[in-house]
Parts: structure tokens; sequence; C-alpha cells
């Protein structure tokens, strides 16, 4: 039929003044549609009851319709093909690649502000502002991503209208649509589940915010303590939050990609539980670690912004998920420890700290007089405005705590607030070291001593 309709179009759209006609004859058992164009006369095709396709109409209304389409549609063919048609189009082509360009300017001068404009998230601000800074990011990456794909939606929408115009080129804006119809659709797919992961990133801040907001936690319900340590669970909670959404919209994507590129996923699905329980005897070591990442996060025994000990490793906590969590030292190594392995942890900033001073002094010292400098040093320190919101009490003097080879220890203990202690400590030592040599007191060094023995030796005659 296909053959037919094409040789029919070419006769007629190749010749002048001739005008088509498209009759039917026979009867309700069968009817044979032919086209005649000036005195060429050509089957088109033959109609049988099994061929209608709408309840209610006889075989010989279903011809006439078909016939009149033909009729039409051949009409239309030819009139597309007159110069003054293809003038018109090619106006319209114009307008559209300008009203292309035009769109496109304006575009990318809407990407480049918002890119100028993009919010750079700074770690060293408090917790509230940093959560307001994912949200800002997020919606403006949303918005970025809509502008690329307007972008390339008005590129590739544009091009297939400019090729639709012409009967010339219909021919290639169905192939391109033929190849483009799966991967724009997986391109759509992809960008909504990216930009729902986004909206989702946003909706959390959001969520923590409020709920770090001092005007909620500090003036009504919690006090300072335990709103600081609420501040460091959410970060915590908020970066557990974003991993399982990212998981749940990329495994919805999947599956809906997978479906639309025609593979089944009913037998996936049901067979996900099979592959469940084959995952979980392979994988014991991972389920571990994530009960454990569940166990360390809603207990509380650190969070991200901790500086911890565990096993032989200790630094600031930069990251914690069920499966891991990771470390910075003090020399700057990323020292990563999988859930399961962690068994005891000390935390060092949980609720308040404590610097443990331990004061070396000769033993030619007064060691009235070394308490009495360290208790009035430390006592100047808690009274200074600078050190009095780090220190939560009165420094304690404990005394003399041991006797060393060099001297004796005298301890100390500052209470601060998480992770001050270090830089009390070292402060502490700075102007006890002044104090300490504006009274003479010195600081031990180490000594030797050796003992000369003289031997006398008799000689047997």
């Amino acid at each position: 039929m296909e053959e037919q309709l094409a040789d029919i179009k070419d006769t007629y759209i190749n010749t002048n003044s001739v005008q088509i006609n498209i009759v039917h004859q026979g009867d309700h058992n069968r009817q044979s549609l032919k086209a005649s164009v000036g005195s060429k006369k050509i089957p088109v095709l033959t109609l049988k009851p099994r061929d209608i396709n709408v309840d209610g109409i006889d075989l010989e209304t279903q011809a006439e319709q078909i016939s009149d389409r033909i009729k039409r549609g051949l009409e239309q063919a030819k009139l597309e093909r007159k110069p003054a048609f293809m003038i018109q189009q090619a106006k319209l082509t114009v307008v559209g690649l300008l009203l292309m360009i035009l769109s496109n300017f304006i575009l990318w001068h809407s990407i480049k502000r918002l890119t100028q404009a993009k919010v750079t998230f700074s770690r060293d601000a408090d917790l509230p502002s940093q959560l307001e800074q994912r949200r800002t990011i997020n919606l403006k990456e949303v918005q970025y991503r809509l502008l690329q794909l307007i972008q390339l939606a008005v590129w590739i929408g544009g091009t297939l209208i400019i090729l639709g115009l012409f009967p010339q080129t219909r021919l290639m804006q169905l192939w391109i649509i033929t190849i483009l119809r799966i991967p724009l659709r997986l391109i759509v797919i992809i960008w909504i589940c990216y930009v729902l992961i986004r909206l989702s990133y946003a909706a959390i801040a959001k969520i923590n915010a409020i709920i770090t907001n001092d005007a909620f936690t500090h003036n009504y319900v919690l006090n300072n303590d335990i709103n600081q340590r609420l501040q460091v669970r959410v970060n915590t909670f908020s970066r557990l939050f974003r991993g399982i959404t990212t998981f749940m919209w990329v495994g919805i994507a999947l599956f809906i990609s997978l479906s639309m590129i025609g593979l089944n996923v009913t037998p996936l699905i049901a067979g996900a539980g099979v592959l469940g329980l084959a995952f979980s005897f392979a994988s014991q070591n991972l389920i571990k670690d994530m009960i454990n990442g569940l166990l360390i996060i809603f207990e509380d025994q650190y969070a991200v912004g901790d500086v911890v000990t565990i096993g032989e490793f200790g630094g600031l906590v930069e990251n914690l998920n069920l499966r891991i969590t990771q470390l910075r030292d003090g020399e700057g190594r990323l020292i990563t420890i999988p859930n399961s392995s962690i068994s005891v942890v000390a935390n060092h900033s949980n609720g308040w700290s404590r610097s443990d001073l331990k004061i070396p002094v000769a033993y030619y010292a007064n060691v009235d007089e070394a308490i009495a400098i360290i208790t009035e040093v430390a006592a100047q320190m808690y009274q200074d405005c600078e050190c009095r919101a780090k220190i939560l009490e009165p420094p304690q003097v404990l005394g003399v705590e041991d006797f060393a080879e060099r001297g004796f220890i005298i301890r100390l203990w500052f209470k601060t607030e998480p992770l001050r202690q270090w830089e009390i400590s070292r402060e502490f030592r700075r102007r006890l070291k002044n104090a300490f040599e504006v009274a003479g007191i010195p600081l031990p060094l180490p000594q030797q001593q050796i003992w000369l023995s003289r031997h006398n030796h008799t000689k047997s005659a």
C-alpha cells in the first residue's frame, strides 16, 4: 500500500493541472479503492469487514472516509510544493531562527547571571548559616539546571519544528524524532531525578535550619549547651538523610528508565527480595557497618565536627555515614574506619571538654610558691574577658600530682567549651612561663648525676 501511495503522490505532484479522484467500488463484503490521476488508474487498497476499526459504521462508509483522507493528503502535498508556499515557509523559518537565537541569548544571559550569583559554601560559618547556604545553593542549582534544559529544548524543538515546515525535510524530522525518542525521555527522567534530589536537599536544610534556629531551641526549649550539641547532631542527620533521599530517587529513576526502554521491571521487583537475601549473606560486613553506623548516630556516640579517639587513631570527624567514619588527624591525614570495627570511642567534645595540665617544676623550687603562682595565673585567665567565655567553671588546682625524674608535677584542670581545651592549654602555658620567669622559678631541665668513687687496690708481695 505504501508503494502504491508513493506512486500516486509522485504522479500527481509531477503532473500539472491534473485532478485526482479516489473512487471505491464493491459491496458490503468488499470495497476496492482506486486513484485516478489523469488517464492513469492505480489501485490503492482493498477493504474487508475485518478492517473496520470503528463500531457502528459499514464498510462503504469506511471506504469513503479513507478515500477523502487520501485525497486531502495528496492535495495538501501538492500545495506544499508550490513556490508561494515554499516562500511562506522560508519566512517562518527565518522568524523561527531569530526567536531561537533571541531565546538562547536570554537564557545564556540568565545562566551567566545565576552562575555569578552562586553562593559559596563556608565551613567556617555557624551551623544555621551553613544550612541556609545549603538550601540556597540547592535551589539555585535547580534553577541553573532548569535553564539548561530549556536551552536544550529550544534548540532541539526549534530544529524539529523548522524541519517539519518543508515536505522535503519531514522525513528527516521523523527520523530524528524516532532516534531521539528514548534518549530524550531518559534525559528528562534523569533531570527530574536530579531536581527532586536537589529539592529534597533544600527541604532537609530548611527543616534542619528551623530546628537549630535560636528562637526555637535556645530561647524557648533548650539551654545553650544542649543547643550546641543539637546543632552538631543535626549536621550529622542532615548528611544521613541526604544520602537516603539520593538513594531513593535514583532507585525510582532507574526503575522508570528500565520500564521506559521496554524492559519488564515486574520480575525485577519480584526478585528484589531474593536478591536482597543473597546480598545480605554476601555482604555481612556491610550490614554490620550499617547497623553500627545507625547506633553511632542515634546514640550520639559522636557526630560530624567532634574530636574523637577510635582505637589508635584520633582526629576531627569529617564524614560519618552508615558505612564509614572518616577522621582528619593532626598531620592532615584522612583516616577511614569501617563502622563495624568501632567498639570503643573517646569523644573529646561532647557536652564539654577538659584541659588536663601537668606542670613540671624543678625540685629545688619552693612548691608552695609554685602552686600559688599557678593558681593566680589560672584565676587571671578565668577573669579575662577573652578567655572567660571559653572556660565554663573556675579552674581547679589539684596540687602535687607526682614526683618525676626532673621535678615534681602540679596538676590543673580547666573545664572548657567543646574543642577549646587545647586553645586554653596553650594560652595558660604561655602566661605561666612569663609568671615563672618573673618569680624566678625555673622549669626543670634534663639532669644527670655522676658519682665518682676511688677504689684502693692492695698489691701483694
